[in-house]
């Protein structure tokens, strides 16, 4: 089965390990019982976390935050020839029953075989989110095209990241904090023509800011530089801009992929 299941692709899962090793163990047991297919897929990157996290596939040697570790982890994915990146924050965990990494991974191909469409991003739903309502799940639907997606727990096709300008795609380097970074990336992709997707059949909880809230300042300047990047790319009402893109999603009850515009 692994072999039909890899037969196309090359994906990769990665957790980022910042702060309390036990936040991060509760998601690496979670996936390490995901079957021996994906053993050799599932890494932990140490984002040079006070805290280390025993056994890291990399510590880093200083915080790069989420979006400078996301850069270099998908440099580092081009370089070992990977088709596909699934960045993990660490505070979160699947509530799908099952085997949820070989449903994802099947989901995924069967939309874009059905579609005859590459997907450029795809994400688990969200049973709460406090700040993107497109994110949230609806039990009886299969999938949701959105404009823009929270970067908790992207699944990024590397080619289509890879065709962005700025640093790996992502345009991160005026704001390593990365709150917007996320936003920004996923609009620019829907632009250049890669559907993002949110899948009500596998669904994750996220504890948001759990390692943040114990630096301290720091949600504060994440903010101001979140102020800063977006400014400069939607205009001064880019809070209003994100509510509308937000706001524009379509659902449906099977697995075709609904046109947005």
């Amino acid at each position: 089965m692994a072999e039909g299941l890899f037969a196309r692709y090359d994906p990769a899962v990665v957790i980022l390990h910042y702060g309390d090793p036990a936040v991060t163990a509760r998601l690496h047991r979670q996936l390490e019982a995901q079957g021996r297919r994906w053993r050799d897929r599932i890494f932990v990157l140490d984002n040079a976390s006070p805290l280390p996290w025993p056994g890291a596939w990399t510590r880093l040697p200083e915080n790069r935050y989420w979006a400078g570790a996301l850069a270099w982890c998908l440099e580092a994915m081009q370089a070992q020839g990977r088709t596909h990146l699934w960045f993990l924050n660490n505070d979160l965990w699947f509530v799908s029953p099952g085997q949820v990494l070989d449903q994802a991974w099947q989901r995924l191909q069967a939309l874009e075989a059905r579609s005859g469409r590459a997907i450029g991003a795809y994400s688990p739903a969200v049973i709460r989110h406090p700040y993107h309502p497109q994110m949230v799940q609806a039990p009886g639907r299969q999938f949701r095209r959105v404009l823009l997606l929270d970067g908790v727990a992207p699944l990024l096709r590397l080619e289509a990241v890879a065709t962005l300008p700025g640093g790996q795609g992502l345009d991160w380097e005026e704001n390593p904090r990365g709150y917007g970074v996320d936003l920004w990336l996923s609009w620019r992709l829907h632009q250049a023509g890669w559907p993002l997707v949110v899948d009500h059949q596998v669904a994750i909880r996220h504890e948001h800011h759990t390692a943040a809230r114990q630096t301290p300042d720091f949600l504060s300047r994440a903010a101001d530089h979140e102020d800063a990047y977006l400014r400069a790319r939607l205009g001064p009402d880019w809070k209003a801009a994100v509510r509308l893109l937000c706001a524009r999603f379509v659902d449906v009850g099977d697995c075709s992929l609904p046109k947005i515009d």
